[in-house]
């Protein structure tokens, strides 16, 4: 942990408030250098060598990471103050802003897990002769190459590397394990005079490959295939495509560390039971395919998930969870940023900008050095994944006393889950608090946040402490102190169900299939129980219904009562006319005994029909006692005794 923050106010180009650091960090302050990169190098030295060391500087990490290396010291922290609050127009009132970013670099974050993948350098090629074979001859001195002709382009007498015909049916995986299903597959036959010929076509042909190199510039093999890790492509009618993605093929040999974006929990999903599709949320939105079905769950591969976090902002009930970093970890970032604020400012309330930490990050570089800068209340946060910032972040950094967030829209992300997200947190919110920003030039990112409307923070923040959900909720009744029922869009994860008393037969089919323990029974009487804040409106009880009888309502209760069970429907049980006991309802004991009573030959009798108003216990009792019993058989043998056996002759004892 830092003891210690090394300040710098860059040739004087950016005001330094040491004073409002110290009391939100903690941390004791260096005097504010003006050159510590270059002729105050040798200070630098001296301060990183004093002990561990946060170093307010983001642009030159590398320096000082090779001089804390050259003296035998820690490689410092750093915080960015100078494009992030320094380098502003506001920039002499940005001292609390530079309070809460170097309180929050202190945070500890939990380092993301990891796999290791080995690319050991097969490679296969994939496209029309000369282009593949141009691409191989650049290749094969470093990988393993075979290409895969999709023309009848004569193959070269070159036998650095193999050469095959086919079609690639199918292509599964990501680097270091890459599967593929070849049809029309034809191997090269080298011997002979004259050009190679090829064997006959066949079907079903499996190779594995390492890295893919498709150069057909036809639809790509993948969804999303720039997340496709180890799946490389280029259109070779482009100039210089060729060789750009022969230079990124030769580095993929080797052990890469593979991070894991998410965890799953298979408990908690609610993705389907009995058949019945529930929940899609993650299998709509995931771009690279990397979600799939498995039984009433689904699975994530982890080797194709890019990362995005979409599936995670999107699922219902925590079953997939983004892991890098946590939500309690964002959770805590987003609650240091407004609370080292609020302190460092007297109480003032700041903005939140979310952006990620490429496109963003430059955005707001580019901006800080030769436009306005961000204002002095806006707040930035970097995320790895932007679509993983989802309603209830959003939500939990208003309640944490933010008065409104903008997350900056990268390129490459993709729009829908951000925009429903917004959408959700905005009906919570009860306003347009939340904003996407989808910019590409930097000047036009200051002039959208110096000229925004800015809307009251809340008067008491709160801790976004919890689940996901348990954060919305407590973010919610924060934002609409009056409480009530705040009404939101479709698909949201909150809401109530509701049952047609007049359809529902109290079958229970809902209750023995809903995934979340949201609707329940009572064992002593015919009642269907609600819970509504349990409620993942998943939708598997509307389809198990065989009534119709249920729909969903996507809203978010605020009211205590949201939090018990209530009756949505209940009916007088039905006695059983032989015990007296309760066994099930009245009115379908009725309905059934008015459609089989004298109308059907196993209950054409009064006595039979009788029957179907007793218990399951008084039934078997009374059919086996009737007269015309199936179950019934002779009267059972006399029990052979002692006795018996000694009275028979010599004889019939042998018999015996």
């Amino acid at each position: 942990m830092p003891q210690r923050i090394l300040l710098c106010d860059c040739l004087g180009s950016q005001s330094v408030d040491p004073d409002r650091i110290a009391a939100a960090t903690g941390l004791e302050t260096s005097r504010v250098y003006t050159a510590l990169c270059t002729r105050e190098a040798e200070a630098a030295a001296r301060e990183i060598a004093d002990g561990e060391t946060l170093v307010a500087c983001g642009q030159e990490g590398a320096f000082f990471d090779m001089l804390a290396e050259e003296i035998g010291a820690t490689e410092p922290a750093r915080v960015d103050l100078r494009d992030r609050a320094g380098w502003s127009d506001e920039g002499r009132t940005a001292g609390p802003k530079q309070a809460a970013l170097a309180a929050e670099a202190l945070l500890t974050v939990p380092a993301t897990r990891t796999r290791d993948i080995t690319s050991e350098g097969t490679c296969l090629i994939l496209g029309p002769g000369e282009a593949a074979f141009e691409a191989a001859a650049r290749l094969c001195d470093a990988l393993a190459v075979t290409v895969l002709l999709t023309d009848a382009e004569t193959p070269p007498p070159d036998r650095r590397f193999d050469v095959v015909r086919g079609r690639l049916a199918r292509a599964e995986g990501a680097l270091g394990g890459f599967t593929l299903r070849i049809d029309g597959f034809q191997a090269l036959e080298p011997g002979g005079r004259g050009a190679f010929g090829f064997t006959e076509p066949r079907d079903g042909a499996a190779s594995e490959c390492d890295i893919l190199l498709d150069l057909t510039g036809d639809a790509a093999l993948f969804p999303a295939p720039h997340k496709r890790e180890g799946y490389l492509r280029a259109d070779p009618r482009k100039p210089g495509a060729l060789i750009e993605v022969c230079a990124t093929a030769r580095e993929l040999v080797g052990t890469f560390e593979k991070p894991l974006y998410v965890r799953t929990e298979a408990a908690l999903c609610a993705h389907s039971r009995a058949r019945q599709t529930g929940c899609t949320r993650c299998l709509d939105v995931c771009p690279t395919g990397a979600i799939q079905p498995d039984g009433d769950h689904v699975r994530v591969d982890p080797m194709i998930c890019a990362g995005c976090g979409a599936c995670a902002a999107l699922c219902p009930s925590a079953a997939i969870a983004y892991d890098a970093p946590s939500a309690a970890t964002m959770f805590r970032r987003i609650e240091t940023l407004a609370r080292s604020y609020r302190e460092a400012s007297g109480g003032a309330a700041p903005r939140l900008l979310v952006h990620d930490d490429d496109h963003g990050a430059e955005m707001i570089r580019l901006s800080a050095r030769f436009g306005r800068g961000l204002p002095a209340d806006v707040i930035p946060l970097d995320l790895p994944a932007l679509a993983a910032f989802g309603h209830a972040e959003m939500t939990a950094a208003l309640s944490a006393g933010f008065a409104g967030v903008d997350v900056l829209l990268s390129p490459r992300t993709e729009r829908a889950t951000p925009e429903y997200e917004t959408a959700l947190a905005n009906a919570i919110a009860g306003g347009p608090r939340v904003r996407l920003l989808d910019l590409a030039d930097p000047d036009a990112l200051p002039e959208a946040l110096y000229d925004a409307d800015v809307a009251p923070a809340v008067a008491e923040p709160s801790l976004p402490l919890g689940t996901r959900r348990q954060v919305t909720r407590l973010a919610a009744q924060k934002l609409n102190p009056e409480g009530g029922v705040i009404a939101l869009p479709d698909g949201a994860p909150y809401g109530a169900v509701l049952c047609d008393t007049d359809a529902c037969t109290l079958c229970l089919a809902c209750v023995s299939l809903c995934p979340s323990g949201a609707l329940g029974d009572n064992p002593d009487r015919p009642e269907l129980l609600f819970q509504e804040d349990a409620c993942l409106q998943c939708g598997i009880c509307a389809s198990a219904c065989p009534e119709d009888a249920i729909t969903l309502a996507p809203r978010l209760d605020l009211s205590p009562d949201a939090l018990s069970q209530r009756v949505l429907n209940e009916e007088e049980p039905a006695a059983c006319v032989e015990c007296g006991a309760l066994f099930g309802v009245q009115s379908t004991i009725d309905r059934i005994a008015d459609q089989l009573a004298g109308k059907h030959a196993m209950f054409a009798n009064s006595d039979a029909a009788r029957m179907i108003r007793m218990c399951d216990d008084c039934r078997v009792r009374a059919q086996y006692h009737s007269a015309n019993n199936p179950f019934a058989a002779g009267d059972r043998p006399r029990v052979r005794t002692t006795e018996d056996y000694l009275s028979e002759s010599p004889s019939k004892r042998r018999d015996h």
